[in-house]
């Protein structure tokens, strides 16, 4: 293990505070179910509340906003944030940008902002990222006659190479990994129970937003068994081991952070996650669901972060299948009940461009939490995310009082 991850974080006088990246604050709603309580409602309508909420709560002032950058993975074009940001009621000097990277565009723009304050552009930005599956635009393709061809689904990789749909990837993984049924029925189960028990000693209540009379996430169910589990059918490939039991659910949602510099966060007064690094890798797109165990070795290489300093960082991963959350902690020679300990998107849903955000804001309570209990630090903070056409997107937090 290296040094840097064996001793506490160097002392904020041998950092930049100018370009050093913090994320202090961030609310999300809680995820519904879609077609559900938010069916009314499009994604810009989604952002919008909890980009006001932030910049009320936090104090700041909304001229001095840099930018606000979001995820968002089903929208039909345009940019989402620019129109979230004017929504919410911030200055027109105020841009906006839309970042488009799948599952992992929510991470992405919260890793993009963390660039652009270490890279000196700027020292404030509004980042995350929001879904609305239920008002996602139809899309079609149009042929040269010019008629249209609907179409479910973005291609993300060419025919030739393998392009499946998650799902079916899912049951790839399952596959070339050895992962059997009982073992992403086990795994899902203990998602819900966690998300279930997190609820109950309301350990999502000072991040949730509430909107559209929602204010806990629709999910997470208490009343899984084995028994009921069983009765699942795979739902991708006939005689396969994915189901909807072992799957997440499609989902609204949408999470919103502050990230700023260290010198803005000493003048707020405000604790939070500080930046380290990430890394993005690409592979097999008929494998997607890994992705996450190869950017996170990227990353790992990168900052001398081993498997036993991962196993005893607060690690939040993407949970779109059981299965490959089991083939990454395999892959990282990791237990998977390092992840999540609070419950993942198995059981709290996907809203596909938030979900990265989402994960942001858990490991920011989280890391609250522990250090509110008088946990130790710094404590590492990982989120990782796989992402549809074979990539994986990882990023490294420490959790510092400031």
């Amino acid at each position: 293990m290296s040094a840097a991850f064996n001793s506490p974080l160097p002392a904020h006088a041998a950092l930049d505070p100018a370009r050093t990246a913090v994320v202090i604050a961030a609310k999300r709603l809680a995820t519904a179910k879609a077609r559900g309580p938010y069916r009314g409602h499009r994604a810009h309508e989604l952002a919008a509340p909890l980009i006001h909420a932030l910049v009320r709560d936090t104090g700041i002032e909304p001229e001095a906003l840099d930018d606000v950058i979001l995820g968002n993975a089903t929208g039909g074009g345009g940019n989402v944030a620019r129109l979230a940001a004017l929504s919410a009621g911030l200055p027109q000097s105020v841009p906006g940008l839309t970042v488009d990277r799948q599952c992992g565009s929510g991470l992405e723009a919260v890793v993009l902002a963390c660039r652009l304050v270490q890279a000196g552009a700027g020292g404030m930005y509004l980042a995350g990222g929001v879904e609305s599956i239920s008002t996602a635009p139809a899309r079609a393709h149009r042929g040269a006659d010019g008629s249209l061809e609907f179409f479910d689904r973005a291609q993300f990789a060419p025919t030739w190479m393998g392009d499946p749909d998650a799902g079916v990837a899912a049951e790839n993984v399952a596959v070339r990994y050895g992962i059997s049924r009982a073992q992403q029925d086990e795994y899902a189960m203990r998602s819900h129970a966690r998300a279930v028990a997190a609820a109950q000693a309301g350990r999502f209540a000072g991040e949730i937003f509430p909107f559209a009379g929602l204010t806990a996430d629709q999910g997470p169910r208490a009343t899984l068994t084995p028994e009921l589990m069983a009765r699942f059918r795979a739902v991708f490939v006939p005689g396969g081991t994915v189901t909807a039991g072992n799957s997440c659910p499609y989902s609204d949602g949408a999470a919103v952070l502050l990230v700023t510099s260290l010198a803005q966060a000493r003048l707020l007064a405000a604790d939070g996650l500080i930046f380290r690094d990430s890394a993005v890798v690409g592979n097999d797109p008929k494998l997607l669901g890994v992705g996450a165990a190869h950017s996170t070795r990227a990353l790992m290489a990168r900052t001398g972060l081993d498997a036993a300093a991962l196993a005893g960082s607060v690690v939040e991963f993407n949970e779109a299948f059981a299965a490959q959350v089991l083939a990454v902690a395999q892959l990282l020679k990791v237990d998977p009940g390092v992840f999540n300990h609070d419950g993942g998107a198995l059981a709290l849903g996907h809203p596909y461009g938030a979900s990265g955000a989402v994960l942001v804001t858990r490991l920011l309570a989280r890391a609250r939490s522990l250090a509110s209990a008088g946990g130790a630090e710094p404590r590492n903070a990982v989120a990782m995310v796989s992402m549809a056409g074979g990539m994986g997107v990882s990023a490294l937090f420490q959790w510092s009082g400031l």
